[in-house]
Parts: structure tokens; C-alpha cells; sequence
């Protein structure tokens, strides 16, 4: 083989340009057949070919991994301004009461019937807010929806998108939202509160003002095929002219009773418990808690029954669970 044509293949590998890699193998394919050794131009064309096969079925069966290719990156540092997580991967089971239930349905049935409801002229809710206490299962509803809906969760990272300079966050904000439309997904603001405070009564009339108004005008533009989530802890924080952007807004309650008791059995569903469990007392105990410490303590429980080679969770491993639960989070508030 030539040298100019060696040159030309490892430039290619460097640059990592498969366009010109495929170009000089056809190239090195005829010039084997052209001077007589036809079983091996044939080999050649052969790996080639499978090559090419193999890189289409995985292009086919891995949509994601396309996407991870088009991730919008910040314009000064080069970071990536979302993750994206794969259906697959979403945690999606939830406890709600049962009008909350009901609400959640309600906007995964309006995407699944959206062209029938399209044709009548009725545009199916595309933009939650999702707001209640920490805790309770905001995070967790917009990965339910993203499960319900066959989407894939694209979760915006603000650490990476707010910058100093001048335009370059809503240059960013806007990088985000063009991917979403040409990207059926859903857009997950989590705690949004940090890039869209109220402009009344703030001092600030630089980039956090503009990333605000152009969170605004996105959001009254936004007609993308998924479906924009956002959660916040602190509503009243929140740009009052946000609020007409959404199609719906949900309060994500803590768990009742009947909640709570759902949970625990939920847990601790995979693995045995003491059949004389008190499951009124361990309600009581986790009266007021968010869905997350129940959660938590349950499987703190769990685990403390496997780690002492006990074959079942018993009251005394639940109790002493929930108490440590409600320790370490009235040391995380008091902190």
C-alpha cells in the first residue's frame, strides 16, 4: 500500500471521521482488485459490509445513545446542560391519593390520545408544574410520566446553564428547548425555583432577570412533541407569570394513612415480615412524614433484618428505624 494512502487512513482514524475512513477502504478495495488479488478485495468488501451492518442495528435499537451524540453544551465551558436517563432506567412506581392519581392519569392519557384530541382542535397538556413539599414525590412523578408515556427523561443541569456572562444563559436555556423539539422527551426543570424567581421586589436586572424572561417566552412558545415538567419546593418563589405557562398545576401532598401504609408494604414487598406486624402503630409513627422517609425507613428496617440473619422484618427493626429517620431529619433541618 502506498504511503500517501497509510497517511490518509491514520489522519482519518485521528480525526475520527468514519465518512473518509468508509472512503478509503473502498479505495483500497479497488486498488486490490485492480491489480489481480480478487479474494482479497472480496474479504475486504465483505468486512465492510458486515461493519456497516452491525453499525445500523445498533443505531436502530439505541435511540438514547443518539441523543447522548446531540446534547447541547454550555457555550463558554463546554457542559453538557442536560442528562438524559432511558425509559428503561425510571423508577416510576407511586403512592397518591387517589384525586393526585387521577390528575397524573389524566395528562398521560391526553399524550397518548393527543392526534385524536389535535384533530378536534384541543391541545393536550404538555407543560406540569409539579409543587408540595420536599419529599413527597415531584422528582418521582416526572419519571412516572416519562415512564407512562415512553419518553426519555432529559433533565436540565442549571449548574451548567447559569453563567455570568452576558446572554449566554438564555443562549444556553434556548439550546435546551430546540433539542426537547426535536427530541420528543420529557424536559425536567427539578426544583425550577433557581432560575425563575419572582422579578418583584429583586435588585438583580442582570442575567438572572434575562434567564427569566426567556424562560418565559420559551414556555409561551413551547409546542414540542413531549412533555415539560417542572418541580419546586417553594411555589411562592416563583415568577408569577410562570404560572399561566402551565398547562397544569399539581400539588404532590404527603401521604396519608392509607398512603403510608401502602408504602411500608410496598417495601418491604420483597422480603418477609413478622405476621403480627402493628401496622396501625407503625402509621401512627410516621404520621406527617414525606414519602421518602417512608421509603427510607423501610428499608433501612429491611436491611437491618438481613444484615442479623433474621428471616423476617420485625416491629421492634421497623420502630427503631423510623425513630432513626426522624433523628437524622431533625438534624438535617436544624443544620
Amino acid at each position: 500500500m502506498k504511503g500517501d494512502m497509510l497517511k490518509r487512513i491514520v489522519r482519518a482514524i485521528a480525526e475520527g471521521s468514519q465518512g473518509d475512513l468508509d472512503r478509503l477502504a473502498r479505495k483500497v478495495i479497488e486498488a486490490e482488485r485492480d491489480t489481480g488479488h480478487i479474494r482479497l478485495a472480496e474479504d475486504l468488501e465483505s468486512i465492510l459490509r458486515d461493519s456497516k451492518r452491525q453499525t445500523s442495528r445498533q443505531t436502530r435499537v439505541s435511540p438514547v445513545t443518539a441523543t447522548l451524540r446531540e446534547i447541547p453544551h454550555s457555550r463558554r465551558y463546554g457542559e453538557q446542560l442536560i442528562t438524559v436517563s432511558p425509559r428503561e432506567s425510571l423508577e416510576h412506581d407511586m403512592v397518591l391519593p387517589p384525586e393526585t392519581e387521577s390528575r397524573f392519569a389524566r395528562i398521560e392519557h391526553e399524550y397518548a390520545a393527543r392526534e385524536r384530541l389535535e384533530a378536534y382542535g384541543l391541545r393536550p397538556r404538555r407543560t406540569v408544574l409539579l409543587h408540595g413539599p420536599p419529599g413527597c414525590g415531584k422528582s418521582l412523578g416526572a419519571k412516572r410520566l416519562a415512564w407512562n408515556t415512553g419518553l426519555p427523561l432529559m433533565k436540565v443541569r442549571f449548574d451548567a446553564m447559569v453563567s455570568s456572562y452576558f446572554g449566554e444563559s438564555a443562549a444556553n436555556l434556548r439550546s435546551v428547548f430546540t433539542l426537547a423539539k426535536e427530541k420528543p422527551c420529557v424536559l425536567l426543570f427539578d426544583e425550577c425555583d433557581f432560575i425563575a424567581r419572582s422579578r418583584v421586589n429583586s435588585k438583580d436586572i442582570g442575567e438572572a432577570s434575562r434567564i427569566v424572561n426567556s424562560l418565559l417566552q420559551l414556555m409561551e412558545e413551547y409546542d414540542a412533541a413531549g412533555l415539560l415538567v417542572a418541580t419546586t419546593n417553594v411555589e411562592s418563589s416563583l415568577d408569577e407569570a410562570l404560572f399561566r405557562r402551565f398547562d397544569e398545576i399539581l400539588y404532590v401532598p404527603p401521604p396519608g394513612p392509607r398512603e403510608i401504609k401502602k408504602l411500608l408494604r410496598l417495601t418491604l414487598s420483597a422480603v418477609p415480615v413478622d405476621d403480627h406486624l402493628d401496622w396501625d402503630c407503625l402509621v401512627r409513627s410516621l404520621s406527617g412524614a414525606p414519602a421518602a422517609m417512608v421509603v427510607k425507613a423501610a428499608r433501612d428496617a429491611a436491611k437491618a433484618a438481613v444484615l442479623h440473619g433474621r428471616k423476617t422484618v420485625l416491629q421492634d427493626q421497623l420502630e427503631s428505624a423510623i425513630r432513626e429517620t426522624r433523628r437524622q431529619k431533625d438534624e438535617s433541618s436544624e443544620s
